[in-house]
């Protein structure tokens, strides 16, 4: 019977830690309803994780009557995890808490090679990142998480193929053994996604739109990865026939017309130019966003028309959205068999480093798993 009471002791932290997680800042009251739990239990775990020191109380919210509710939250320094994006020519590295907030963040100009010496340098690349970061205590990092634009096979810890980086075949098990913690590794698109729609199951594409076109389907609160990892290669659906040449070889691919090099390309390889040109009512770059916008709305109908759910907009491109989502949406409209609205299409919340930031978040969901 002691055993038994234990069990359901342990269930009820797990879940009063990944309710606190999801919700960030929460009473007691609000957990003991919301997660249909005795408040004596909800007192006696919120005290227990308190003395752990993997929750704190931050001020009190504002009073409805009667005495004000404390707020309860993750300890954000309890616990640390780092994400690393790799593409062509740069790396972004991220820290985040145990709150899931992005404590430090870098970006840094280094090529991609297949080579031992480039991810000898990426781990050296991490280690001044950290020094000059506000972790004080590096036992406190729970793992690196490491996104690469390709296909991954995380149980054999191999890049099995990836056109922008033109490689494949790549074991990385020499590369984990180059870090002081433990490392995982994640598809780029499928990193943004888990970044964006962390702790919802609500059901979602993620188109990301960075210098290649991706994305991720977010289905039953998981991604879906297809049987062979290759789910979700939205830049390669044929949107036009007899159109431009995809890097992959093939004519009329997705990521001929809606990747961020076809922006960036006029201005030397500079989106935020681009905007800027934009913004700034630069005849040619605004005709070329015309362009952009519609074969966009094409892409996000037949997205909406196979899914039936939310899309969303990621990726470089994506961080640009939120002032332009009115257009596309009216564009989107007039393709629409059975929507009469488009508030299913969606801009993303997190702007920049998405993919660094979701590689990273699994050390973190892991972690409140198991405490």
């Amino acid at each position: 019977m002691k055993k038994q009471d234990k069990r359901i002791d342990l269930g009820s932290r797990q879940r009063i830690l990944k309710y606190i997680s999801k919700e960030k800042e929460v009473s007691r009251s609000e957990i003991a309803k919301s997660l249909s739990l005795s408040m004596p239990t909800v007192l006696a775990v919120t005290k227990e994780l308190i003395s752990e020191g993997i929750i704190e109380e931050v001020g009190v919210f504002e009073s409805t009557g009667g005495r004000k509710a404390k707020k309860l939250t993750l300890a954000g320094d309890r616990g640390y995890s780092a994400g690393i994006d790799i593409t062509v020519n740069h790396i972004s590295m991220v820290v985040v808490n145990l709150r899931g907030e992005i404590v430090e963040k870098a970006r840094l100009r280094m090529r991609f090679q297949n080579s031992l010496e480039y991810f000898e340098q990426l781990v050296k690349r991490l280690d001044d990142f950290l020094e000059g970061s506000c972790i004080g205590d590096r036992d406190k990092i729970l793992g690196v998480g490491i996104s690469f634009p390709g296909i991954i096979d995380r149980e054999k810890e191999m890049l099995i193929r990836s056109h922008a980086l033109d490689v494949e075949g790549v074991s990385l098990k020499n590369v984990s053994q180059m870090f002081c913690w433990p490392v995982l590794y994640e598809n780029d698109a499928n990193s943004a996604a888990l970044a964006e729609l962390r702790n919802t199951n609500n059901n979602a594409v993620y188109l990301s739109l960075s210098n290649t076109v991706g994305g991720a389907i977010f289905l039953n609160g998981n991604i879906y990865e297809g049987n062979a990892y290759h789910s979700a290669e939205f830049g390669h659906m044929l949107l036009k026939i007899n159109g431009r040449k995809c890097y992959c070889g093939r004519i009329g691919c997705v990521d001929a017309y809606c990747s961020a090099k076809i922006l960036s390309d006029v201005t030397g390889g500079s989106l935020e130019m681009f905007f800027q040109g934009l913004e700034e009512k630069n005849e040619a770059f605004m005709k070329l966003w015309d362009d952009y916008l519609e074969d966009l709305a094409l892409t996000v109908n037949n997205l909406r028309i196979i899914f039936d759910c939310d899309v969303i907009l990621g990726g470089y491109v994506g961080g640009f959205m939120e002032k332009y989502m009115g257009d596309l949406r009216k564009r989107v409209l007039k393709y629409c068999m059975f929507d009469q609205d488009v508030t299913f299409l969606k801009d993303c919340r997190i702007k920049y480093e998405a993919s660094a930031v979701g590689t990273a978040m699994k050390f973190i969901d892991h972690y409140i798993e198991s405490v």
